[in-house]
Order: structure tokens, then C-alpha cells, then sequence
């Protein structure tokens, strides 16, 4: 088993999203608090060529993604500066490279079964629409009808887990995994002087760790350490974080095949995992 690295993306501004998508493809989220600025990125998800490059939308910085399904990002704006409450749906066709439609009026819940549900507030409760993803034609009017939509919803939640996806889990004393798994974790904390906690993801024989070790100055490096639990031996070693007086977390994540493993907050590289 190794881990084989395949690209690395680093433009020297903080990563603030990494979304792998079900069309072969990656988007970036870059912002720059102090400039006001967001950038967005679209790559193949297995080669690293850019697609999209530096995509800015109007507004250069009060913009996020909701959501990306068959090549077409929702993006989102915010009802003010400064607040959390999104405002709008922006669906851009990565294909295109061209905005298929736009509503600003309606907000983002979820996507379902090729359909976008969304909501207009009321000056008491808000009213529920189910919209065509890739034209953004109304197809149902579906008023305060909450408990359908929740029920909708769960449905949505269920789907989105099932794909692929693996993130950290902090280790527990009665964290459920395999002898080996324990033993192993147990050298660390023998072998490094650990403070905190130690976050993993365990996938079949391969067991990926994130900790953070106190160094000569007093402040932190966070080590990030896989190992083939088969063999015992270290297939990748990195220090992902120097001389921090934070404890960073959520630094990797695997999804499918492929490690995403982010290195402080601006330098990403992508391993395949190759049995």
C-alpha cells in the first residue's frame, strides 16, 4: 500500500473550501479577509489541470458556494455585509463558463433528486418552492409545508453521506476500532510528546493521523503520519503545520480513492491511495 501523490495547489492565499464533485472535478474557495477578495477555482479532480481559474463573481468577496452538482455551482451572496444570512441563488455552469440562471430573491436549502428547494421569508414563516437545478424554472409552489421539506431534507442528508466520504474522528478511549489501531496510536503518544487530542481516519488497513507535538520553542508542529497497519510501517510523513500556538484541525479528508491533505492554510496536495 502507498500513499502517491498526484498534484499539489498553493497560491499563497487561505483555503477556505475544498468540494471534490460527483463529475470528476474539484472546487477551490481562496479568501482574502483584509483585500475583501474570494477567489474560485475548478480543477480535474485527477490531474490537478486547472479548468476554472481565479473566478470572481461581481461582488469580490460577499459570495460563498451552497452547493455543486453536474458541473453547475449555487452560489449565494448575503442579504448585508457582515451577516450570516445568505441572500440569493447564482447557478454557473462550469462547462459553459457561463451563468445558466440566477434568482435573487430565493435562498438555497438543498438539492434532491435533480431538483433545488428554496425559500422566500415572510413577514411570519417563509414559503417553500421546489425549482429545476439546471433552468431554475418554478416546478412546485409548495407554501409552510415545513414537515415536507424537512422530511425532503433528510432524505437529501441520507444521499450525501453515502458518497464516499471519510473525515476525522478525535481518538477515544473507547473509540470503536481494531487492536492494531489502539497499539498503534499508543506508540505515538510513547514515541512524540503529544498535546491533545489525536484525530484519525481508518480505511481498510490504512490508518491516517493528525497530532500536535510540542517542539524546543514551546509552541506546536502538527504532524500528520499514515501508516499500513499491515506491514506496520510509515508510508507518509509530513509536518502540515509549524510552530503554532494553536491546535489546527480538519486538515485532511478522504474521498473515495483520494487523500486531500491541507498544509497550514494555503497549500493543498492531493495522494491517491493505491492498494
Amino acid at each position: 500500500m502507498k500513499l502517491k501523490k498526484k498534484y499539489r495547489f498553493d497560491n499563497k492565499r487561505q483555503i477556505w473550501r475544498i468540494i471534490p464533485t460527483n463529475t470528476g472535478k474539484l472546487i477551490i474557495e481562496e479568501r482574502q479577509s483584509e483585500e475583501k477578495q474570494v477567489y474560485f477555482h475548478c480543477l480535474s479532480l485527477e490531474s490537478g489541470k486547472k479548468i476554472l481559474s481565479n473566478f470572481q463573481l461581481d461582488d469580490k468577496f460577499w459570495v460563498g458556494v451552497e452547493a455543486v452538482q453536474n458541473d453547475i455551482i449555487f452560489f449565494h451572496k448575503f442579504a448585508k455585509p457582515d451577516m450570516p444570512k445568505h441572500r440569493g441563488i447564482f447557478a454557473y455552469d462550469l462547462t459553459k463558463k457561463e451563468f445558466l440562471w440566477q434568482n435573487p430573491e430565493l435562498i438555497f436549502l438543498f438539492l434532491f433528486d435533480n431538483k433545488l428547494y428554496a425559500y422566500k421569508d415572510k413577514f411570519e414563516g417563509r414559503n417553500f418552492y421546489s425549482i429545476n437545478a439546471d433552468s431554475g424554472e418554478l416546478i412546485e409552489e409548495i407554501g409552510e409545508d415545513f414537515q415536507r421539506i424537512n422530511n425532503l431534507r433528510s432524505q437529501s442528508n441520507l444521499e450525501e453521506s453515502n458518497e464516499g466520504y471519510l473525515f476525522p474522528e478525535r481518538f477515544e478511549a473507547d473509540s470503536a476500532v481494531d487492536i492494531h489501531t489502539i497499539e498503534f496510536i499508543k506508540s505515538l503518544r510513547n514515541n512524540f510528546v503529544i498535546s491533545g487530542t489525536i484525530e484519525y481516519i481508518l480505511k481498510n488497513k490504512l490508518l491516517m493521523t493528525s497530532f500536535h507535538e510540542v517542539n524546543s520553542k514551546g509552541s506546536f508542529n502538527n504532524l500528520f503520519k499514515a501508516v499500513d497497519l499491515s506491514t506496520g510501517k510509515y508510508i507518509l510523513e509530513e509536518v502540515i503545520n509549524k510552530e503554532t500556538d494553536l491546535f489546527l484541525t480538519d486538515s485532511f479528508f478522504i474521498k473515495n480513492d483520494l487523500l486531500f491533505l491541507l498544509f497550514g492554510k494555503t497549500r493543498l496536495e492531493v495522494y491517491k491511495i493505491i492498494y
